[in-house]
């Protein structure tokens, strides 16, 4: 796109250089090309899309006051309900009434804020589970090699911003589900503290687990976004009502003072991780290192622990607003549903409550390691995007790779921004953590990283601009 950060397109907008209608008109462009290969959308709206886009024009011209994402395309996942239309879920089984088709919340800010809704991206089926090629439904595929996934569940969201289909999006993430896809597609997402942002109007996967938020480019855009969603909101019972901060005003560059904490023998150190994964992490800790902060070596308190009562509760209660569907309706289901969320019987109640335990001793532990440090920092995966051909086969190694659950379980903020690109060329992730409701400081350092870095400025080829006119 002319712009190919939030950041920079409201820049653009405010100075004249460039108009919202032409911002979504290149965007659709983008999605006409490359939807049909790469399974970005179950819904587009291109003609509402179209009059938010004129009206934010009209805005701009008068010369009013803008709101903080006025005229910029924005990707909704399929779980979070709008005006427009149905939320499917991505799957046969869910009623298409569900939420009476209203604006979650949190779509409700992004308008309010002169967001433009571009349409309902691809998921997973009840954001868990794998793409099934029975089921009529896209097949999300990776902008950087269409023969890889993009990581789930928010997979239409991560693959449309790395495309161009649209500037940011809406994922969610119950145990990775916005960190995952950003990382496989070179992207930037963060999960907030949970609690922070409101989730009601999303088809729940994990009542205590999951959590609503921004995927972009950039850190900065994720900034300016979560300033948008952020805050309590009265229809959702785990909403906490905190002050929200401008967290685009905390992005200083600056990272004097800051300790980094970074685990010298967490599970990330696998046999089977991506040959240039410890180059690339190696390089990122030294431009935090260069940027101000000090780097400390830290042990992450039960990591494996923390890591299976995130399993454990997920699938929990997911079978517990599912249980009475997959009674009647199992073959309905996608496979990797049926076999994720029809396991949950084997764990009984007392497996539940032990895996609760678990976490509050972990929010204490990890509460206590914050006293000597004020960032973690992991990979977010020690592998890049899995190949789409023996994806279903890959089983337990699909999220044993994946570095997220353990901050699900403890409700930590987590941020995940590029680092470079792995040995079969795709993407590899950073992810960030730190204090509950310290996004400030998660996004500071992400955002200082990307100021002297460009990865998050990477375009995969399937997205040629010149298609586009651009």
């Amino acid at each position: 796109m002319t712009a190919r950060t939030i950041s920079a397109a409201l820049a653009a907008l405010k100075a004249g250089e460039v108009t919202a209608t032409e911002l979504l008109d290149e965007a659709i462009a983008v999605a006409d090309q490359h939807d049909e290969q790469l399974g970005i959308y179950l819904a587009r709206f291109d003609e509402p899309a179209k009059a938010a886009a004129a009206a934010a024009d009209e805005i701009y011209a008068a010369g009013n006051e803008a709101g903080p994402l006025l005229g910029i395309p924005l990707g909704i996942k399929d779980i979070i309900t709008t005006v427009e239309g149905p939320t499917t879920a991505q799957s046969l089984v869910h009623d298409p009434t569900w939420g009476d088709q209203q604006d979650a919340p949190v779509v409700s800010r992004l308008r309010t804020a002169g967001g433009v809704i571009t349409g309902k991206t691809t998921t997973m089926e009840f954001a868990t589970g794998l793409p099934d090629p029975s089921k009529p439904f896209p097949i999300p595929r990776n902008p950087w090699n269409p023969d890889h996934w993009t990581g789930g569940s928010s997979s239409g969201t991560g693959n449309g911003v790395a495309a161009g289909a649209f500037l940011g999006g809406l994922g969610t993430d119950t145990g990775g589900s916005i960190r995952g896809p950003a990382a496989f597609c070179g992207i930037s997402g963060i999960k907030a503290t949970f609690g922070r942002v409101p989730k009601s109007g999303c088809v729940p996967l994990g009542y205590s687990l999951d959590n609503i938020g921004p995927m972009a480019r950039s850190a900065r855009d994720c900034a300016i976004m979560l300033s948008v969603l952020a805050g309590y909101d009265a229809s959702d019972p785990c909403a906490v009502n905190e002050p929200v901060p401008d967290y685009e005003a905390a992005l200083t560059g600056d990272l004097t003072g800051l300790r980094i904490g970074v685990d010298p023998l967490a599970e990330h150190r696998r046999a089977d991780q991506d040959p240039m994964l410890g180059e690339l992490l190696d390089a990122a800790l030294a431009v935090l290192a260069e940027r101000g902060a000090t780097v400390v070596s830290v042990k992450l308190p039960y990591y494996r622990e923390l890591t299976a009562a995130t399993g454990i509760t997920s699938r929990s209660e997911a079978f517990a607003y599912h249980a009475p569907d997959l009674q009647s309706r199992w073959s309905d289901y996608f496979a990797a549903t049926r076999q994720g969320i029809g396991a949950a019987p084997a764990y009984s109640g007392a497996d539940y409550v032990q895996a609760q335990r678990v976490r509050r001793v972990g929010q204490r532990e990890v509460a206590a390691l914050f006293e000597t440090v004020d960032l973690v920092v992991t990979p977010t995966a020690s592998v890049a995007a899995f190949a789409i051909d023996g994806l279903a086969d890959a089983g337990m190694e699909r999220f044993r790779a994946m570095h997220t659950s353990y901050w699900n379980a403890v409700g930590n903020p987590a941020l995940s921004i590029p680092m470079g690109f792995g040995a079969a060329q795709l993407p590899l992730g950073l992810q960030l953590m730190g204090r509950p409701f310290d996004e400030e400081t998660v996004l500071r350092a992400g955002d200082a990283y990307q100021q002297v870095t460009a990865w998050h400025l990477a375009e995969p080829s399937t997205a040629d601009r010149a298609a586009v006119g651009v």
